[in-house]
């Protein structure tokens, strides 16, 4: 009697299902955990059939990563651009909550894909639709990614995840600090983070809307 064939068998392996899969894998466990032979092996195929469609493990990260910018939201040259750059930092924060593993690498691969040109290209287009030289508009994106992307990294790696849990690290910490030789970060915790109604989510648009209110366009549009 014929083996029965499964879904993933039945389906033709393509680049958007091998990266599919890598995404999910990350999201589940890591970013260590993808490699060729366990993409291969979530698919249900062969790790040499991956090769069909991407380069190896680093041709298969460059699809990640362009995946991930595919998902942020594009910002339109006829808005506003602080409110462009708000509303797109804002979404770059959402999917890399989705996709922790990716911060890391979203500006390393030398092979950039489509999404994460057009991507680029739509800030850049912009800020520069907007006043902003060639020059500050380079430097406007670097300044708002790196405030986008250093705040998920912290955010991620905080050891809690809500008020609760947060009470709990605090409480533990200054169980064991010299609470008088630290008075400032004393009255941080005691004054600010341990308020009620703190939300550490909610320091980012505090420090966004520093980072936007520091630029300005340097040119004078008509």
């Amino acid at each position: 009697m014929p083996r029965k064939r499964t879904a993933s068998a039945r389906t033709p392996l393509s680049r958007d299902r091998v990266v599919d899969a890598a995404v999910g894998l990350a999201d589940a466990d890591g970013l260590p955990a993808v490699s060729m032979r366990a993409v291969a092996a979530r698919l249900g195929v062969e790790a040499m059939s991956l090769y069909n469609h991407v380069a190896g493990r680093e041709g298969l990260l460059d699809g990640m990563v362009d995946r991930v910018f595919s998902e942020i939201e594009l910002p339109d040259p006829a808005t506003p651009w602080r409110e462009a750059m708000q509303a797109r930092a804002h979404s770059a924060r959402a999917v890399l909550r989705r996709h922790p593993w990716a911060v890391t690498l979203m500006d390393t691969r030398s092979h950039p894909g489509r999404a994460t040109l057009r991507h680029h290209d739509a800030v850049l287009g912009s800020l520069r639709c907007n006043g902003f030289s060639v020059r500050m508009a380079a430097r406007a994106m670097s300044l708002i990614d790196s405030y986008v992307y250093g705040f998920v990294l912290q955010d991620i790696g905080l050891p809690f995840s809500d008020a609760d849990e947060l009470e709990g690290v605090a409480a533990g910490m200054m169980q064991d600090m010299d609470l008088a030789s630290l008075p400032y970060l004393v009255e941080v915790m005691t004054e600010h983070a341990l308020q009620p109604g703190y939300d550490y989510a909610a320091e980012f648009d505090h420090g966004l809307d520093l980072v936007l209110g520091a630029l300005s366009p340097d040119e004078v549009t008509s």
